[in-house]
């Protein structure tokens, strides 16, 4: 085990006693258990099958305690299955929204009109409507109620008439038009995939992706801190330190060249400093939430320091952007010495209170934390097709279902694309920093009631005193916007928050001149009044376009005026995107 590893152990936030215990030698009997639920996992989807049978078992001895639930909701199938069988027999009008104004992109073809396609689909629509109604029954946890409608619509994702060859009029017609050619292809598709055949790399890093000019300048055990090139003759003073969140690699803000964040606020006249996160291995088990924030913001801060004698603007994304926060309060607070304020703080999809944060937080509970450090103690980190799983779990209609039926039933692969390609490059999270960062901020909600800790110190958003911009999109499952925005209510400083179009990873990468974009924004003075993110889109403008021109003034006006541009140092430890983006 590496030297980092192998020294005392620092616990942060509420997760003080579950780390405790993962560090305490097992017994034989342990040992045993853990090594079973990590054998499960494969088979679990590395979900805890307990968690699951708790939410189903509170469902199920809830409905049969209330009799007049159980009435409720027979009246409510037999009210749905009669309209169905009227839709049938012709007897009655098939009222569901036909086309696109279908809310569900998998039935506006004009085929799922015809008969018996339209029964099939309003008998679908009708199961949905069912069970959503069923899947709350009074006295259920408000956990389990979400966990079961999650998963009831987990299987009527599976169930549904789309994904099946004889009840889909689309791919019958293709079939059919292609003299079952397609249905080959996609039989050589499954094959394929089965044998884990992946396809063809169509982009590489360090030439499509993550391409923009820049050397690494500093080197330790968990990153590497890269400095790109100035793009224009003058720069601001203040640098950007960008962290990025550690469960991918850093390029999703450096993708193709036409969509790098990274390589157009250079062009916008701005020195942009990037971490790029090591890949941990088994043999960094030990690394902590600790570990992150020193080696992976403070070194990399006084680095820039030595450089620049400006404040840094530091930005943040997702997790990136909580471990910014955590950074910027434990600084403000007085817990960190030895460096200089920040010029300003941008959290882009970042929350710092998780008491909503969305579906992903249904897969987080006590026991399904005790699952996953089972899995992550017994190989020594969560790797990254583990994690990938919960996020499809998220989307399964579009990202599982919908891919799958094209591919497999019209054999249509999807085209590749560079966000697909950076999705794809996934990270591995070293066991006990999984735990911490599990148990402090999703579960006991540490950071947002200010009893997170670095260092054994607690730290306050409340002690935050410098400029924040504030980046939620409007569809992010992962970072629900509403909660993005709490930050609102845990300090008092000057806001400027972004609503923008798109999910968690696309409303990011939002490049002017992207077609339909659109943002909402606002402003919060030092010390102003809440305003409960429900009323905020009232009181916001809209602007059309990229949200990134907003950034980029905003940054403008918290910086000096231009002076020239510095070159690259001329010894370097190697040229951008540098090694450990490399890493598999």
């Amino acid at each position: 085990m590496s030297p980092v590893c192998l020294r005392r152990i620092k616990v942060g936030g509420l997760g003080a006693a579950h780390s405790a215990r993962m560090s305490t030698e097992e017994s034989p009997a342990r040992i045993l258990d853990r090594k079973l639920h990590a054998l499960a996992a494969p088979f679990t989807g590395s979900l805890s099958p307990v968690s699951v049978g708790l939410a189903w078992a509170d469902w199920a001895w809830h409905l049969a305690a209330s009799p007049g639930r159980q009435i409720e909701l027979a009246a409510r199938a037999t009210e749905l299955g009669t309209e169905a069988l009227r839709c049938a027999s012709g007897q009655g009008s098939c009222d569901l929204p036909e086309g696109e104004a279908d809310e569900d992109p998998r039935f506006r073809h004009a085929s799922w009109s015809q008969w018996p396609f339209n029964v099939l689909r309003q008998g679908f629509r009708a199961q949905e409507h069912f069970w959503h109604d069923a899947a709350r029954v009074p006295g259920m946890s408000g956990h389990h109620a979400a966990m079961t409608d999650f998963f009831a619509r987990q299987w009527l994702g599976f169930l549904t008439p789309a994904n099946w060859l004889p009840t889909n009029p689309v791919v019958l017609e293709d079939a059919l038009r292609s003299g079952g050619a397609h249905l080959a292809q996609g039989m050589q598709h499954a094959l394929e995939d089965l044998a884990g055949q992946a396809p063809p790399a169509d982009f590489v890093v360090g030439r499509d992706l993550a391409a923009t000019p820049g050397q690494v300048l500093m080197r330790n055990h968990l990153v590497e801190l890269i400095r790109y090139a100035p793009q224009t003759a003058k720069v601001h003073p203040e640098p950007v330190l960008i962290v990025p969140s550690w469960i991918m690699k850093y390029y999703i803000l450096d993708l193709s060249p036409h969509n790098s964040l990274v390589r157009w606020l250079v062009g916008q006249g701005h020195t942009v400093y990037m971490l790029s996160w090591r890949n941990p291995g088994a043999e960094d088990a030990g690394l902590t939430m600790d570990d992150y924030l020193e080696q992976g913001v403070f070194e990399p801060l006084r680095a820039i320091e030595g450089q620049h004698p400006a404040p840094v603007h530091l930005m943040g994304y997702c997790l990136g952007g909580t471990l910014a926060a955590i950074a910027a309060a434990a600084m403000a607070g007085g817990v960190v010495h030895g460096l200089k304020p920040l010029a300003s703080l941008t959290l882009l999809a970042a929350q710092t209170d998780f008491s909503e944060p969305g579906e992903l937080g249904l897969f987080i509970d006590e026991s399904q934390i005790g699952f996953l450090d089972a899995i992550t103690r017994e190989q020594g980190y969560l790797s990254g097709d583990q994690m990938a799983g919960s996020f499809q779990f998220l989307h399964s209609r579009d990202l599982v279902w919908t891919r799958k039926m094209r591919e497999y039933l019209m054999g249509e692969r999807e085209a590749r694309n560079d966000l697909m390609a950076w999705n794809a490059d996934t990270t591995r999270l070293p066991a006990r920093m999984h735990h911490e960062y599990l148990t402090a901020l999703y579960l006991r909600n540490a950071l947002a009631i200010g009893r997170y800790r670095v260092q054994g110190q607690p730290v306050s958003l409340a002690n935050l005193n410098l400029p924040v911009f504030l980046v939620g999109t409007e569809r992010d499952h992962v970072s629900p916007w509403r909660s993005v925005y709490q930050l609102h209510r845990l300090c008092a400083c000057d806001i400027r928050f972004v609503l923008a179009a798109g999910g968690h990873n696309a409303g990011i990468v939002s490049e002017p001149g992207h077609p339909r974009r659109h943002y909402r924004l606002g402003q919060r003075p030092a010390q102003g009044h809440w305003l409960a993110p429900e009323d905020w889109p009232a009181q916001a403008e809209s602007h059309e376009g990229s949200w990134w021109p907003a950034w980029q003034q905003w940054l403008a006006e918290h910086s000096g005026a231009p002076v020239r541009a510095r070159a690259l140092p001329v010894r370097s430890l190697g040229e951008a995107p540098g090694q450990y983006v490399m890493q598999r």
